[in-house]
């Protein structure tokens, strides 16, 4: 089955979570099925959800049958652990040949050119890709198709399209998220649970309150995002280009499915057959009144705001995606001396019999900090690509500034998060005049990888890339990174796994307020527009901060010069107790992340650091006698196993 509107294929993937759903979805009025087989994708929560091997074989055979294609996921990051389950189903994937496997880590691309496999590779949406430089890059290692990110309107989609020639797949309906993709830590930092290995506990869909300037405003769910539903919008969708019309929905019913897939296929046939005099209004109404949420046609068409927010149903249970509430606010776990006990002695099982002292990097987010980093003669000073409001990005008379006065310190440019291609555009032209005397470049997507490598500059790996396994570096390192960021999701198993199995040089984050959550929606928009309900302070930071509150804690969240919003830990994340121990393991570098800090409080963090590092630190004190400055210290994710 394949439908046309002028020349061009356009296709109607819908989803299915079990074999009896996929019987049923493959033979409505869809073109393409995509499902999860029994390990290593995104929707590991369900019991007795996704397909057995046995069912794979089964269901290929069928919508073949039918002349439908079947897209397989294989979308969550690897551990250590993973990767040899990983050969053994992507060899079997490649014997039963489904159309294509939908994937995120970057393992997959590896293990599918080491092992000689010929199974077609689309992008997930959990790879976030959001420039031409990340489709050229992903072209470049085999992929043939991308799932664009959430945050992407038409336009853009149309122009990415348009230069690169790469079939794109976009999200037409169902439940999204309010963080970029793979850019939420949230579930694994508090539950020890990765949204991005298929295990989110819905943190988003928490009720929390917004707190800014002393009031409280009544924003009771802020990061719970509508539906998607672009029904009544096929005509743009088509005109944009885009190749694949996906429907989210592998946890829901098969009757719902079955529905939606009817409604937008015949929907798109009747447009196919008759553009002039096609009703958009057909069996919306029907659609709006089964709908799980309601309904918003996110960043299609631009930044929706406050529209995109799901304020009416949420917490009821009654319009949750799969009828129930995921989880409830839980406090991000206290560091305790007994599981530093637990991270050094499994730590010093791995200890590596030579390691060279590792060096000190932090992130600042003005000049203030910057020049008190060089002060105290810490080897790698980091600008952010992203700098929270109030302070202003870093000038390049800025960094002439800091270049001049650096010493022995190793001075990297960050890069923001997400790139546009007008930030490709500003990158390169200050890249590519004069020389800056900065040392290297801290790059944040595959697309500045590729953009960048040629410049001269050496290239570290943020943190953001979410390196989780040895496969994933090493093809990293192969396309030009120096030197990685460990991803701040791994538990304390896969964090030792990791670490003993890679021979490059690795970064860790060890201290600091990390960004659990990176998103396009703008916080800040309910405090403009909202009477406040209430007055009181915030309990750990400055009034001015907005942060969002429930009764097990307070989030700040920062806006970059972007507008983009970064929601941070209520606690500190604190590696100090076990930094002998990490050292052990060779890693090069441990980072603080300081944007938050004052200069007197950095200073003191800074040093406790440096102590320790050199083996002066106070060893009858757990934390050296640092003092927390905000609700207290965490380990993370190293809190679980």
């Amino acid at each position: 089955m394949a439908r046309f509107f002028n020349g061009r294929e356009i296709e109607l993937l819908a989803p299915a979570g079990t074999f009896e759903i996929f019987k049923e979805v493959v033979q409505s009025a869809c073109d393409a099925v995509y499902f999860g087989g029994p390990v290593l994708n995104m929707r590991m929560m369900r019991k007795g959800y996704n397909l057995s091997h046995e069912e794979i074989a089964q269901a290929l055979v069928m919508a073949h049958n039918l002349d439908k294609k079947v897209y397989v996921t294989v979308n969550n990051l690897f551990s250590e652990e993973d990767v040899e389950e990983a050969r053994e189903y992507l060899r079997f994937l490649d014997e039963v040949q489904p159309d294509a496997l939908i994937v995120q880590d970057m393992a997959v691309l590896e293990l599918i050119r080491e092992m000689g496999l010929t199974v077609p590779i689309h992008a997930s949406v959990m790879m976030n890709v959001h420039n031409l430089e990340m489709i050229y890059a992903l072209r470049d290692l085999g992929v043939s198709r991308v799932v664009t990110s959430r945050e992407m309107d038409l336009q853009t989609a149309k122009l990415l399209g348009q230069r690169s020639g790469m079939e794109l797949e976009y999200f037409i309906h169902g439940d999204m998220c309010s963080v970029h993709g793979a850019n939420c830590y949230f579930s694994s930092q508090v539950f020890g649970m990765s949204s991005n290995r298929g295990k989110c506990m819905k943190p988003c869909r928490w009720d929390y309150r917004i707190k800014k300037d002393g009031y409280v405003f009544p924003a009771e769910y802020p990061l719970a995002v509508k539906d998607m539903f672009m029904y009544e919008h096929l005509p743009e969708l088509i005109e944009s280009g885009i190749t694949s019309f996906k429907i989210e929905g592998r946890m829901r019913d098969k009757e719902f499915m079955v529905m939606l897939a009817n409604s937008y296929g015949e929907a798109l046939d009747r447009y196919i057959d008759d553009p002039i005099g096609f009703d958009r209004n057909v069996d919306s109404k029907m659609l709006h009144n089964n709908r799980k949420r309601d309904f918003s046609t996110a960043y299609a068409f631009g930044k929706p705001g406050l529209s995109n927010i799901n304020r009416r149903y949420e917490g009821t249970g009654k319009f949750y995606s799969t009828g129930k509430v995921f989880s409830t606010p839980t406090a991000e776990r206290e560091l305790s001396e007994s599981r530093v006990v637990e991270l050094r002695e499994r730590m010093a099982e791995l200890k590596k019999s030579q390691s060279a002292k590792p060096e000190l990097a932090v992130r600042v987010n003005n000049m203030e900090q910057a020049k008190l980093v060089l002060e105290l003669g810490v080897e790698h000073l980091y600008l952010p690509g992203d700098v929270f409001e109030p302070d202003l990005p870093f000038t390049k008379q800025d960094i002439k500034e800091l270049g001049a006065i650096k010493g022995q310190t190793k001075l990297y440019l960050g890069m923001p998060r997400m790139m546009t291609e007008l930030h490709f555009d500003q990158f390169s032209q200050l890249l590519g005049g004069e020389r800056l005397p900065v040392d290297g470049l801290l790059v944040t997507n595959l697309g500045a990888i590729r953009r960048f490598k040629d410049m001269g500059y050496p290239m570290i790996g943020d943190v953001n890339l979410n390196v989780y396994n040895h496969l994933a570096a090493e093809l990293y390192t192969e396309l030009g990174l120096q030197k990685l960021t460990v991803s701040p999701e791994m538990t304390m198993e896969h964090f030792a796994a990791f670490t003993s199995r890679s021979n490059l040089p690795l970064e860790v984050v060890v201290h600091g307020t990390p960004a659990l959550m990176y998103m396009e929606h703008d916080l800040f928009e309910n405090t403009e527009v909202m009477e406040p309900i209430g007055e009181e302070d915030n309990l750990h930071v400055n009034n001015s901060v907005l942060v969002l509150k429930t009764d097990k804690g307070e989030n700040p969240v920062y806006r970059d010069q972007y507008g983009r919003c970064h929601l941070l830990f209520a606690k500190e994340l604190c590696y100090l107790p076990v930094l002998d121990e990490m050292k052990g393991l060779g890693i090069s570098t441990f980072r603080i992340e300081a944007a938050t800090y004052s200069a007197e409080a950095l200073r003191a963090i800074i040093t406790a650091y440096q102590a320790a590092i050199g083996g002066n630190g106070n060893k009858e004190d757990l934390l050296g006698g640092l003092k927390p400055v905000y609700a207290g210290y965490t380990l993370g994710s190293l809190q679980f196993n």
